[in-house]
Formats: structure tokens, C-alpha cells, sequence
């Protein structure tokens, strides 16, 4: 594997942590509009906000309204609905790119666990559907992505993750393998698995030797309460800026390309590797 050329000049990002009211995609979309308009403020370009956000992560709620909860999409992946208005016009407004969680039920009727991507003009569409599906909740609710996705940003390439993909280090590693400078992850950690949270996508970022940016929501009533810690990585792990276990907070940082080549021309993981060592094992007995 070769290592990525540079982009050509940073790209300032917004992590976002904030509580989506179940079922309430109107004013959801509403909430992650105003979010929008705040990281644009602190000069974001790229706002990552929770997996499914849109209709927040409520598996009865999903399971009991899914005509409430779901966007559809057309052949192509376009999502046109109404209840997106604000949303795109903050996209448009402000010349923000967002990648926000929505549950998604796509024209061959498969309903998935997706990111919408918002461009600058405010289209929307069914990026990424999650590949890793979580518990019997989710595996119930929702059919698994077959196919990865790259976002490309400003020539940032941006491998798209939800939240259990970033659990699997070669979800990333593919990423990384289609040339990403980065990973975005929209995530739904619930309390109790912080450790796990700070753990998996620090090391995503250092194994790939990229950019990471991690959105979960916060908030809400056991089972389903989140714990925050949205966060951005730098290609060594380390954290750019991390929110609290509690409250709204939009986490704000640059992806800078002069410090994304220092770091994969100290640390060649990417160049030095040897894919063909996953093959056949000697096996010894002592």
C-alpha cells in the first residue's frame, strides 16, 4: 500500500455531540441546522453530527413509526424531503458539508442505518449505509451496507464509518486502502462503554496514520442514553479536541496536510505493509 498524496491545504472539521428527541425528524433537522450554523461560526467547513440523529437512536420508536422516523431515497441515493429544509438551507447558507445518521429506506425497500451527505448546495443523499449492524436491535430494524464510501472534501479523502464499524480495524484499513486522509464516524455510544469509545477510534487514527472524527449523541433515558465524548484525531491518536461525558458541545479543528505527511513519513504503516502476511500460519505446539 502506497501513501496518500497530500490534500491541498486544511480542512477545518466540526464534531458534534447533541440529544435528538426520538421520532421528532422535524425538529431534529431543525437542532442539527442550528449546530451547523454554530460550527460554521468557529469556521467549519465539515460538520459530522450522531448516527441516526434525524429520528435520534431509539430502537422503539424506530421499530413502532418507521413512516415517521425514515427518509426515502430514490434511485441514486437523493433524499427529497421536506422535513430537511432547514437543514439544507444551513448547509447551503453557510457552505457546510454535513454528515449526519438518519434510518434510510432506499427504493428496493432495504432500510439501513445510514449517513445522509449534505453538500454545499444543499442536495442531500444516502451516503454510506453501515456495514456492521449492532445487537439484536439494529439487526432487526435495519439490513447491513455491502459497500464502502469515500467523501471527498476539498481533495480530503474521507472514509465514511457509523459507529460499530470503527470496532473493526479493517473497516478503517479499507478505508485507508481507497486512499483516505480521514475517517468520519457518526456514533451512538450509550453509558457504561466510554473506555471503549476514547479506545477504538484513536487507534483507527493511529493504525492508519489519518485524520478521525468521531459525533455521538448524549442525552437521553436508560437504556438508550448516550454518553457524548465527541472527538477529532490527529493520524497519531492523539485528540485535537474532545468533548465531556455530558452536554451539547461541537467540537472544532483543522485536518492539516503539512502535519498529515510528517506523520505518515515518521510512521510508514501504511507504506511498510505486508497484506499478503494474513495467508497461511505455521502452527507450533510446545
Amino acid at each position: 500500500m502506497t501513501t496518500p498524496d497530500a490534500p491541498p491545504g486544511p480542512l477545518t472539521v466540526a464534531a458534534v455531540q447533541a440529544e435528538p428527541v426520538p421520532g421528532d425528524l422535524t425538529g431534529n433537522a431543525a437542532t442539527a441546522a442550528r449546530l451547523v450554523h454554530q460550527a460554521a461560526d468557529a469556521g467549519a467547513g465539515l460538520v459530522v453530527l450522531p448516527e441516526l440523529f434525524l429520528s435520534a437512536y431509539h430502537p422503539p420508536t424506530l421499530r413502532a413509526d418507521p413512516d415517521g422516523t425514515d427518509l426515502a431515497a430514490v434511485d441514486g441515493g437523493q433524499i427529497d424531503d421536506p422535513r430537511l429544509d432547514p437543514l439544507r438551507a444551513a448547509a447551503r447558507d453557510r457552505r457546510a458539508v454535513v454528515v449526519v445518521g438518519a434510518a434510510v429506506r432506499h427504493a428496493d425497500a432495504r432500510r439501513t442505518c445510514a449517513s445522509v451527505v449534505l453538500d454545499r448546495s444543499g442536495t442531500a443523499r444516502a451516503g454510506y449505509d453501515k456495514q456492521h449492524l449492532w445487537g439484536p436491535d439494529e439487526q432487526e430494524l435495519f439490513v447491513p451496507g455491502e459497500r464502502g464510501a469515500t467523501l471527498v472534501v476539498d481533495g480530503w479523502r474521507l472514509g465514511l464509518g457509523v459507529c460499530y464499524d470503527g470496532c473493526f480495524p479493517e473497516h478503517a484499513r479499507a478505508a485507508a486502502g481507497d486512499r483516505a486522509h480521514g475517517y468520519l464516524c457518526p456514533s451512538g455510544y450509550v453509558t457504561g462503554s466510554a473506555h471503549r469509545r476514547d479506545l477504538y477510534y484513536a487507534a483507527r487514527a493511529l493504525d492508519n496514520t489519518m485524520y478521525v472524527a468521531f459525533a455521538n449523541s448524549v442525552g437521553g433515558a436508560q437504556p438508550w442514553r448516550f454518553n457524548g465524548g465527541a472527538a477529532l484525531y490527529d493520524p497519531e491518536g492523539r485528540p485535537l479536541g474532545r468533548a465531556a461525558d455530558e452536554g451539547e458541545a461541537v467540537i472544532v479543528g483543522t485536518f492539516d496536510p503539512v502535519e498529515l505527511v510528517r506523520i505518515r513519513s515518521t510512521h510508514r504503516m501504511l507504506a511498510d505493509r505486508r497484506p499478503h502476511l494474513g495467508g497461511e500460519r505455521a502452527l507450533l505446539t510446545a
